[in-house]
């Protein structure tokens, strides 16, 4: 099949051209403990070695830093560094990874007296010191605060305008380097948000992922439905298929990526029933080195299976990994779970109905949800 890319600009991290009609390439993350560094290490190498062209690695501490430069010396990956609510790091993370991702909706979590002018003034001028890209990571459930309220009726137009205003920051700054994601957990509106960007800015190469994506296969599905329809429009230069699963199987989420582009390219596409993203649908998390307990990934396996009785309703469930995403990214959901070390916080929508132990939160969730089947009959 004959696809018109977009005719975006090429950047480069280090040795790999992405965007400038470059084959699209292909990202996952480590779900280790940055910390330990031999597991990281390994899951870095064996990313890798399935076909990952990007490395992801979270760090959110001054010991998150010294584990990645330990990480650097021990492997050739490219390595992209997640910098979350911490971006004064950049400045040390730099000088040893490939590219740098930073969240617009996070930055005003430091130093807020600070303009995020000069913020991301300083991200680029750190990045351009130390040969890096930088990606603008602009995510549904953390869209920056002024841009909320700039669009209070529509979220999808925050997401996009808070794209463009940082865009606009680095084109201002004389930084060309850098890729723009829009991400949100709805297939469809990960299509019109980036549909909304292409249109605006061509010449930016787009990282393409639904977040949150969840268990496969469901994870999978949705992700594809988002990609069938970007990437055969000319939209995405580099990709992640974002999937809970434990980390001996983080390798899926390359393979399905492929699978994917192969079939687009090819002019084979999967058929979506109509009905699809009605009844359950269960958001969960891929898994990061800020995922603060493993059994986290187990936990996401149980809901699904828990509340398969109610695969007819049209309930949304969330379960995520981590205090970062966590306490947002359940705001929407009917009913929301986000892991901590011992307990997991479990919520109504924004309202939080209590911390309970790994072991108990299920039978709790079982009867919120039978309490929300039953107010809705």
């Amino acid at each position: 099949m004959k696809i018109e890319r977009n005719p975006t600009r090429p950047v480069w991290v280090r040795d790999l051209q992405i965007g400038g009609g470059a084959p699209i390439s292909y990202q996952s993350m480590t779900a280790t403990r940055t910390q330990d560094v031999e597991a990281t290490v390994a899951l870095t190498t064996a990313l890798a070695a399935a076909g990952a062209d990007l490395v992801r690695i979270a760090i959110d501490s001054r010991k998150d830093l010294e584990a990645l430069i330990q990480v650097r010396e021990r492997t050739t990956a490219r390595l992209v560094v997640d910098l979350q609510e911490n971006y004064p790091l950049a400045e040390h993370v730099a000088p040893h990874v490939d590219k740098i991702r930073y969240n617009p909706g996070h930055l005003h979590h430091l130093e807020r007296d600070k303009p995020v002018e000069d913020k991301v003034q300083a991200l680029a001028d750190i990045a351009a010191k130390n040969d890096c890209a930088l990606r603008i990571g602009v995510n549904c459930g953390s869209v920056a605060p002024d841009f909320l309220e700039r669009y209070p009726e529509d979220p999808m137009e925050a997401l996009v305008a808070s794209a463009l205003f940082h865009a606009e920051l680095l084109d201002r700054y004389g930084f060309a380097r850098y890729v723009v994601s829009l991400k949100d957990s709805d297939p469809r509106k990960v299509i019109e948000a980036n549909k909304r960007f292409a249109r605006e800015r061509p010449d930016v190469p787009i990282h393409l992922g639904v977040t949150e994506a969840g268990l496969p296969p469901d994870g999978v599905i949705k992700t594809r439905i988002a990609f069938e329809q970007l990437l055969s429009a000319g939209i995405g230069d580099t990709l992640r298929v974002s999937l809970t699963v434990p980390n001996h199987r983080k390798h899926e989420e390359i393979e399905a990526g492929r699978r994917i582009v192969e079939d687009v390219y090819a002019g084979r596409f999967r058929s979506v029933p109509e009905f699809f993203g009605q009844g359950l649908n269960i958001i969960s998390c891929p898994s990061c080195s800020r995922v603060e307990n493993e059994a986290f990934v187990e936990l996401a396996e149980k809901v699904k299976e828990m509340s398969a009785y109610a695969a007819g309703r049209n309930v949304t469930i969330a379960v995520m990994g981590c205090r970062v995403n966590g306490p947002g990214e359940t705001d929407d959901a009917d009913l929301g779970l986000w892991c901590g070390p011992t307990h997991v916080n479990l919520k109504r929508k924004e309202e939080s109905l209590g911390s309970f132990p790994y072991d108990e939160v299920l039978d709790r969730l079982r009867d919120e949800l039978d309490s929300l089947i039953a107010a809705r009959v």
